[in-house]
């Protein structure tokens, strides 16, 4: 019997982990369940391994073998000298692996240590895909960048992460000044323009190398080789297929009926009235060089009196600039300054 599912091979360096979320989270003993969650939505885990000298970690090693994890022991002996031979110890299981178990499509590599950014590409070069686990606080910038897919601890359903509080001088500090007060923010601020180019311009290089429809799933395996810590609840959405629609009431996409249930094809709108409207203002920030947001709709107005966003679909004047902005027609920035979005030509 076939299964495309990925078979996953995981490898945990483990003292990393748990030193990283119990400093960086609060969390000890480390929990290793939202991590087997989400790989298991990935696909199957087929072997679970774990590095450290569990001398240290006495509690975690009873946890760990409630997942069925095998526990690699690596006797603190050599002072430092010990880090140098888990890593070495680990890479070496995990090319062994790869080599003998060629059924295995994916490795999970549970580590924040950009030592092991170099094992992770000899395993791409063979042909594997690579998830990356890492607590934030503790994970190197190198290391994300060289996975497949990079899973932040931190964000896992699940991890109940607790404040870790700083320590603090003891000797007296004067009282810091009255905080200037914030910058009005529009409502969907936070709700980054940058996902809206990211998926469009991803979509966009799609299309020019594609014979046929994008589909949902190719696009977000496209996003994610771009950003391998993407994370569709990072935008307030629970899926893909959810940010998606999100975005095609935008009037950034269309989705129609993909090949298979729940992979819809994806698209840009056809050019309609919208595009004059899209030129009117790619033509007057132009003209304008870099306008505030606010008061641009008027000057819309004054070159064309009939103008309104909502005829071409979009709930507010700040959505119609957002659509412009994912098309690649103008940029847009905010100020805080000026506590407003600054519009200017690419």
């Amino acid at each position: 019997m076939t299964s495309d599912d990925e078979r996953i091979a995981l490898f945990l360096d483990y003292e990393n982990l748990a030193i990283g979320a119990r400093d960086g989270l609060g969390v000890s003993p480390f929990d290793l369940g939202p991590v087997a969650d989400a790989l298991a939505e990935r696909g199957r885990v087929v072997t679970r391994r774990a590095y450290a000298d569990w001398s240290f970690f006495d509690e975690d090693r009873k946890l760990l073998v409630r997942h069925q994890v095998e526990l690699i022991e690596l006797p603190q002996r050599m002072g430092f000298a010990r880090k140098n031979a888990a890593d070495i110890k680990m890479a070496v299981d995990a090319i062994e692996l790869a080599y003998e178990r060629g059924f295995i499509t994916t490795f999970a590599i549970g580590t924040g240590d950009s030592d092991f950014t170099p094992l992770v590409h000899k395993l791409r070069e063979m042909d594997k895909r690579v998830i990356g686990i890492g607590v934030q606080s503790s994970t190197s910038a190198l290391l994300p960048p060289a996975c497949d897919e990079f899973l932040f601890y931190d964000r896992l359903p699940g991890v109940d992460a607790k404040p870790v509080p700083r320590r603090t001088r003891t000797k007296p500090v004067a009282p810091a000044p009255e905080p200037e007060p914030e910058p009005p923010v529009e409502p969907e601020k936070e709700e980054s323009v940058d996902v809206a180019k990211l998926v469009a311009s991803t979509l966009a290089g799609l299309q020019r190398h594609a014979d046929g429809p994008v589909l949902g799933s190719r696009l977000k395996r496209a996003i994610l080789r771009k950003d391998p810590t993407f994370d569709e609840s990072d935008h307030g959405s629970r899926g893909f297929g959810e940010l998606l629609r999100r975005l095609a009431e935008q009037g950034v996409l269309v989705l129609t009926q993909g090949s298979a249930a729940g992979d819809p094809a994806v698209d840009f709108p056809e050019h309609g009235p919208d595009a004059d409207a899209f030129a009117l203002l790619t033509e007057i920030v132009r003209e304008l060089g870099r306008p505030q947001l606010s008061g641009l709709k008027d000057r819309l107005r004054k070159r064309s009196p009939d103008f309104s966003e909502k005829r071409y679909g979009f709930g507010s004047f700040l959505a119609f600039a957002r659509a412009a902005s994912a098309r690649g027609l103008v940029d847009m920035e905010w100020s805080d300054e000026l506590g407003d979005w600054v519009l200017s030509v690419p």
